[in-house]
């Protein structure tokens, strides 16, 4: 099997459902220890596996310098996706989200940097990052120095990473050819701005699909998007009786968050983002499954839907 792919919005580029995120490749201590050699091996694996997209960021400490070093030399087997606005040097001991500058200055430096460390002469995509207002956007020019680094061949495509509530100002400014858009099965409160965005015909990178959606096999939640109260996910699941759903099904809760994202008539891809090979088969194993039948579909979202809606 293979995982299929879907149009990335208007781009003329064709990409995989699954997409990796590398921000787990950043290492401790707001990562799992991963060394040099086991990040480029796992690397390796995301493109022998079928995934032909990577995301990036000038956020994620090293994961840029390891994609360079490790997957240079397979630069045409992905689409490469990378942000913008991020500091030239992250502050010490200060926990993300970190501070942003979107001026021309920054903006064109980071990108400059990100080429050299991801040893490649042009970035697919670059997103804005952390959703800044458009009111920031027109005052820093930001805009107008990614279409400059357009016209220099340095950058394909231009993007927002964005969410509630400057989202619906971003996809009305119709200047990004893609949107990075947090979404899961209980996070769905960008639900309707994904369908809009493509809509529009832009493409869309969903994030927090996989990690966000439901409680661990074992213990713990994952942080939900910026945009939800803490907490929210876990009560509408456990409201939802949808572990009747699964039961029913014999479905694992990973595979049924992963394919319910899979399943978004307007996603392009999703971005789930591992440093454990044996996790990337899992997901790589689950996307090959492609979306949810529909009927499961349509129950598992009207079980999630809350009555008030």
């Amino acid at each position: 099997m293979a995982i299929m792919t879907r149009p990335l919005g208007q781009t003329n580029t064709d990409v995989t459902i699954l997409g990796y995120g590398a921000m787990e490749l950043r290492g401790q201590p707001r990562a799992p220890e991963i060394d040099d050699e086991a990040a480029g091996r796992l690397l390796n694996a995301v493109l022998d596996g079928g995934i032909n997209l990577i995301d990036t960021s000038p956020d994620y400490g090293r994961s840029e310098e390891l994609i360079g070093r490790y997957l240079s030399h397979r630069r045409d087997e992905f689409f490469l996706a990378s942000k913008c606005g991020c500091l030239l040097e992250i502050p010490a001991d200060v926990p993300p989200p970190y501070p942003h500058d979107y001026t021309p200055a920054n903006v064109r430096a980071a990108v400059e940097r990100s080429l050299r460390r991801l040893r490649t002469d042009r970035l697919d995509l670059v997103q804005v990052h952390m959703s800044p207002s458009v009111g920031q956007l027109r005052e820093n020019h930001t805009v107008e120095t990614l279409r400059e680094l357009q016209d220099e061949g340095k950058v394909r495509f231009i993007g927002m990473s964005g969410i509630l509530p400057n989202l619906p100002d971003h996809i009305a400014m119709n200047v990004f050819d893609a949107f990075q858009i947090p979404y899961s099965a209980v996070q769905r409160d960008h639900e309707e701005l994904i369908t809009e965005a493509a809509g529009k015909g832009a493409g869309t990178l969903i994030r927090g699909g996989a990690a966000r959606g439901a409680p661990s096999e074992e213990k713990n939640w994952a942080t939900g998007p910026l945009s939800q109260p803490a907490g929210l996910g876990q009560r509408n699941w456990a409201a939802s009786g949808i572990e009747d759903l699964l039961a029913d099904g014999g479905m694992s809760r990973m595979e049924f968050v992963l394919r319910f994202t899979l399943s978004h008539p307007g996603l392009s891809t999703t971005i789930v983002g591992t440093a454990s090979p044996d996790h990337l088969k899992d997901n790589i194993a689950i996307a090959e499954k492609g979306p949810l039948p529909g009927d499961l579909y349509a129950a598992a979202k009207a079980r999630l839907t809350p009555a008030d809606e």
